[in-house]
């Protein structure tokens, strides 16, 4: 399939249908990474899913997925409220593959409020501008999935370089330019780079996120530009699992995000 035959990310999210109480999608193939979803769009058919079933939410603080089996094919989507409070709402959302469970996530939403507490120590790595940088992706590496994002390497290191520190930071955005801004098109991309334990690797082998846990900084995060800035590193990496940090920036300077995960290794 060539980038001219892929389903843009607006279609896509278009063809969620209501379905059994929840919603129903046949994920195009363009979308995957090998045999299913990649982690990030997976998280971002949870997060509309709450969004559409569930109007009139507060921000959205955070995210925690596990992500159980493969997401492809026909996929059925669910959110139910599991507390709603006055100011906090907990959503359980599900994605259900053709061969079964594929994700479960827990949505935490609160509306924000007037606080003495204030801090922000998170500063972004110092990088050039998004155009000064090579592209990430090689074109013999590239998942199905990848072509919908224009990812540029910023600092650290590719995948596939042993001795070099395992940190991987890009500029992402997402390559279609009619994109519609909000939280599924975040949590899609904020997912789109492998993991940095690649970097490790002596050749190619399989990886895949078991967990990831998505704290957003921001209660309406925004790009003037369309860029992000995103940085991943490995902090522990031992029998098979290894341990990741990751940081998100708009292109002010601005953290929206962190999160954590846990990778599998099959090397």
């Amino acid at each position: 399939m060539s980038d001219t035959d892929a389903t843009p990310f607006r279609q896509m999210l278009e063809s969620l249908a209501p379905e059994a109480g929840g919603l129903g999608i046949d994920l195009p193939g363009d979308w995957l990474q090998g045999r299913t979803a990649y982690g990030g769009l997976t998280g971002a058919l949870c997060v509309e899913a709450a969004a559409r079933l569930h109007p009139d939410l507060p921000p959205l603080r955070n995210a925690h997925f596990a992500l159980a089996g493969p997401a492809s094919g026909r996929l059925a989507v669910q959110a139910e409220v599991v507390r709603q409070g006055k100011s906090a709402v907990v959503i359980e959302a599900s994605v259900t593959g053709e061969a079964g469970p594929a994700a479960r996530a827990l949505l935490t939403y609160g509306v924000g409020r007037d606080s003495q507490v204030r801090a922000s120590g998170a500063i972004p790595p110092a990088v050039p501008a998004p155009e000064a940088c090579p592209t990430f992706f090689a074109a013999d590496r590239k998942p199905s999935f990848a072509r919908h994002f224009d990812v540029r390497l910023a600092g650290g290191a590719r995948p596939m370089t042993p001795g070099a520190e395992p940190r991987i930071t890009v500029w992402i955005r997402h390559g279609d330019g009619e994109t519609p801004d909000g939280l599924p098109a975040l949590v899609a991309l904020a997912d789109a780079i492998p993991s940095p334990a690649l970097v490790l690797f002596p050749e190619f082998a399989p990886f895949s996120t078991m967990t990831w846990s998505l704290d957003l900084t921001s209660a309406a995060p925004a790009s003037a530009s369309g860029w992000w800035l995103l940085d991943s590193t490995i902090d522990a990496a031992d029998g098979g699992y290894a341990s990741q940090d990751m940081s998100l920036w708009n292109d002010a300077g601005e953290l929206v995000a962190r999160a954590r995960q846990m990778v599998a290794v099959f090397i």
